[in-house]
């Protein structure tokens, strides 16, 4: 087909529960039908939920379900500082079935188009049967202008999605120092970068994914590519919408017949919020190798931390507070900061544990005496100023291109490099220590430097690139996740990056992902149906401790979103003023939420994040499947009328409250909805009868 200008739409079909057929390729007015209101000389790539079509000029539109969402934008495009080249005159294009070994069957779409620059862009687009919805994109540029092109950058996916009423919601997989919610409202003015790379010198990272989305369709674009890139996934609220793009920065002098070819990228469109495309990211990233563990049984365990006695502990005060933690139900007891010397020689504080090693085994004994699980938290990658191992291995730190350290803000620290070798064998063997020779049965590790670092340029490592300490980080926790399992096959790695946006590519590595320092219920809430999505039924997601939550006892939203229950209260009292003493009146609170927990584990259920839009449905509601019942919560400051039960089967169900202990009645699914009074939060359980 080089070299036409014919009507040619492809489409693939679907079966109907949303499983892909064999692929159809359709031109010319037999495709009319499938693709109304379409122009007259456009080419394109989709499936039964999204379509992307190429004008004459190479720009894009993206039609959800056959009604157009974008107008034609220029979505790809090669930067040259303050200038951009993004119109093409269409040349050619090719189209042909295809077959990943990975990722399936599929059509593929090449075209072709040349600028008045004299720049050449081959777009090759592909859309696989199995991942509805997505379409994943490289772009390529050829200097055929016969002089040398100064390139700063690229950009691919650029869209404004239409205006509509009721305003648009963004979500963002990248990481901000103010901690911000992944998921916010788009005011007016509203802009956000959403950079992959480093905000500060220990902050960075994240998941590379983002979306912006309406009532009633949403657009989501990121990368695939295995391993962490450095790129932009910048958002903006628009006079006509909401605008998305993904943009790589790659500084080079373009020679005459070279070629720039970017990061495999990809876009969706989708019904309600960023959960499905998340879930597409994850299956293609699965595909590749990128998934989550098998999730051991101990990370779903509720959990009891020591931090509410934070760094001044005693041992007896921790000691003598095991028995109330079993009682209450809890199975984890975790020694956080404080145990150690610094951070960097992780040697052990003898005014802690008089007897050092004896004394720590001796300690993990007596955790495991009460009938709890020992974990113990630390924060590898970091060497505090006054360590032995920041004097006599400076050669370990990871350095800018102009020879500074990274601090790490919080303990006055410096970054080490992961992809330095002496690095990773260093902290490897002190993880292999705490499990094997100490007796812990879990890591929380911590630190939100650990979620990404900045290329790193210290001469003494022999980099081939800067870029390999970005890319090393995840290689970095396969190295600690392997020893510490191989140590004991049942252990449980947490990672809490602090505020963080995670990021992804270390999650294969990790058996527990925290809400990392929550500032609110709603990201316990919005964090825990962001990391559903990514890491999949049976992973562990838990709520923190709930002292971060709103009144410092909002146990609900961990619960309702499936989340591992945790708490840091002390006992007895620590000091006059202890704000985490458990009182009589919040034992009873804790035990009842602890015992409805392990009742209904809803931690091992299917989370059923699309049939919720958490921002435009209301009030904000979750539900988690287990087996054939189903757990509803629903949230909001105050609430009186009706909601709806979604994803309802065939059967009649029976409603409960199980938190208060009521009967709600009967419904089905043609009959979905129950009046409700509540304030803060409501659980039902739907139970079908047989």
């Amino acid at each position: 087909m080089a070299n036409t200008k014919r009507r040619t739409v492809l489409k693939v079909a679907l079966g109907s529960a949303g499983v892909a057929a064999s692929p159809v390729l359709a031109g010319g007015a037999g495709s009319a039908a499938a693709t109304p209101n379409r122009g007259p000389d456009l080419v394109g790539v989709g499936d039964t939920s999204i379509t992307v079509e190429f004008d004459d000029k190479l720009r894009s539109r993206v039609a959800l379900k056959g009604t157009n969402v974008t107008r034609f934008d220029a979505g790809e495009a090669l930067l040259l500082g303050n200038r951009a080249i993004d119109t093409f005159a269409y040349r050619s294009h090719q189209t042909r079935k295809t077959w990943h070994p990975l990722h399936g069957g599929g059509i593929q779409v090449t075209i072709q188009g040349d600028s008045a620059e004299g720049v050449r862009k081959t777009v090759e687009l592909t859309s696989f049967e199995r991942l509805a919805g997505m379409v994943v994109m490289t772009v390529t540029y050829t200097n055929l202008s016969g002089a040398v092109l100064n390139v700063t950058g690229w950009r691919n996916g650029a869209h404004e999605l239409l205006d509509a009423p009721g305003g648009f919601y963004t979500f963002s997989g990248t990481t901000h120092e103010d901690r911000r919610d992944w998921v916010q409202q788009m005011t007016d003015g509203f802009a956000q970068e959403n950079s992959l790379g480093m905000v500060s010198s220990d902050y960075g990272g994240g998941t590379p994914l983002a979306t912006v989305w309406r009532r009633d369709a949403g657009l989501s674009i990121g990368h695939v590519e295995p391993v962490a890139r450095i790129l932009r996934m910048p958002v903006r609220r628009t006079g006509g919408g909401a605008s998305i793009a993904i943009e790589g920065d790659t500084p080079r002098a373009l020679q005459p017949g070279k070629q720039l070819t970017t990061d495999t990228t990809f876009l969706t469109a989708h019904p309600r919020d960023h959960f499905v495309p998340l879930q597409r990211y994850r299956q293609y990233m699965g595909d590749i190798g990128q998934r989550a563990p098998e999730t051991p049984s101990a990370a779903v365990e509720p959990i009891w931390c020591a931090w509410g006695y934070e760094r001044g502990f005693t041992v007896e005060q921790i000691v003598g507070t095991l028995p109330k933690v079993a009682d209450v139900g809890l199975k984890w007891a975790v020694l956080d900061d404080g145990w150690q010397t610094n951070e960097g020689d992780w040697d052990i504080n003898t005014q802690k544990f008089p007897r050092g090693e004896a004394d720590m085994r001796a300690f993990t004994k007596q955790i495991r005496d009460a009938g709890l699980r020992p974990r113990l938290w630390w924060a590898p990658l970091a060497a505090d100023p006054d360590s032995n191992l920041f004097r006599q291995r400076p050669d370990m730190l990871l350095l800018d291109r102009d020879g500074n350290k990274q601090v790490v803000t919080w303990w006055d620290a410096f970054t080490l490099c992961p992809a330095y070798e002496p690095t990773v064998d260093y902290f490897v063997a002190q993880a292999r220590k705490f499990i094997r020779d100490w007796g812990y049965e879990g890591l929380k590790i911590d630190g939100q430097h650990l979620n990404a670092v900045i290329p790193c340029h210290n001469p003494a490592h022999g980099h081939a690139r800067p870029e390999e300490s970005t890319e090393g980080v995840a290689r970095f926790w396969k190295r600690v996740y392997d020893a510490v399992h191989k140590a004991n096959r049942d252990a449980v790695v947490e990672l809490c990056p602090c505020g963080t946006a995670f990021a992804f590519h270390n999650l294969p590595y990790v058996d527990q992902y925290p809400a990392s320092d929550p500032l609110s219920s709603y990201q316990v809430r919005t964090k825990g149906k962001t990391m559903r999505a990514m890491m999949g039924s049976g992973s562990s997601y838990a709520g923190d401790h709930v002292e971060l939550s709103d009144g410092g006892d909002d146990f609900a939203s961990s619960y309702g979103v499936g989340a591992v229950l945790s708490t840091k209260f002390t006992y007895p009292q620590a000091s006059p003023n202890d704000p985490y003493v458990l009182t009589p009146e919040k034992e009873v609170f804790w035990r009842k939420w602890v015992g409805l927990y392990k009742k209904n584990m809803l931690s091992t259920g299917e989370y059923r994040g699309e049939l919720y839009d958490i921002g435009f449905d209301k009030p904000e509601a979750h539900v988690v499947a287990k087996d054939k019942t189903l757990h509803y919560a629903f949230y909001a400051d105050r609430w009186h009328g009706k909601v709806e039960l979604r994803g309802l089967g065939r059967s009649l169900y029976r409603l409960t409250d199980p938190f208060n202990g009521v009967s709600l009645g009967t419904v089905d699914a043609q009959h979905n909805t129950v009046k409700v009074t509540f304030e803060q939060f409501q659980i039902i359980v739907a139970e079908p009868i047989s």
